[in-house]
């Protein structure tokens, strides 16, 4: 039986591939419908989603209160509250291994910094990655691919969650076609929108391998 992981807040499932790849059962939960998502999904509140029958924990909660990208639109009143402390506080509970993923800003507890480079992507969303277990830390590698052209690759800075990224939305306005973004990110299943809001999955395959270590000597949860 493999062991079980529950997304929390999984989106269309970047995340989610990445430990399924790592050898995860993964079981995915957003409020929000989520077609495109390609494991067993269920549309539910995290805050309130039952923890019981998971031997590990993923939780991408909402970045935007985080965002140096905040403040950009000040007629708009804020949707995003930072539901950082509630996630950690049901999370740590379980006295299982688990994972709290945010931007560049967010205040995790002593997070590890995951970048495209690190793994051979012509992407460079960074993202933090805080844990109750050891992740060791990489290094970024930015002389990997030009920053600043296309094709070949384009770096740019999006809106909301995204940071900088050769993967965005804007397909007219920056001429990148949808395949080049996937390549990009590891992702060959989503929608655009979806894609400019995904980890690449490559993120937490790499995790994935210190969790599968973790749980080894952990009981399991499958109460």
């Amino acid at each position: 039986m493999k062991p079980r992981l529950l997304d929390l807040f999984c989106g269309a499932g970047g995340a989610s591939m990445g430990y399924y790849r790592a050898g995860f059962e993964v079981v995915g939960v957003d409020i929000n419908p989520q077609s495109h998502y390609p494991f067993e999904f269920h549309q539910a509140d995290a805050l309130t989603y039952p923890l019981d029958g998971f031997d590990a924990y993923h939780a991408s909660p909402p970045c935007q209160a985080f965002t140096k990208y905040k403040n950009l639109r000040k007629d708009l009143p804020c949707r995003y509250p930072n539901l950082l402390p509630a996630i950690r506080e049901r999370l740590s509970k379980t006295g299982l291994p688990y994972i709290i993923e945010n931007v560049v800003g967010a205040p995790l507890i002593e997070p590890v910094t995951l970048c495209g480079s690190m793994f051979g992507l012509e992407v460079r969303r960074h993202r933090l990655f805080e844990s109750n277990i050891s992740i060791p830390a990489r290094q970024c590698d930015h002389s990997v691919w030009p920053p600043n052209r296309y094709p070949g690759g384009r770096s740019i800075e999006r809106g909301g969650c995204h940071t900088l990224c050769r993967a965005t939305v804007e397909v007219g306005k920056w001429g990148i076609p949808k395949k080049v973004q996937e390549s990009a990110m590891g992702i060959d299943w989503t929608n655009l929108h979806e894609l400019s809001e995904a980890i690449p999955p490559a993120y937490t395959e790499y995790i994935g391998k210190y969790l599968m270590e973790a749980i080894k000597h952990e009981p399991p949860n499958h109460s």
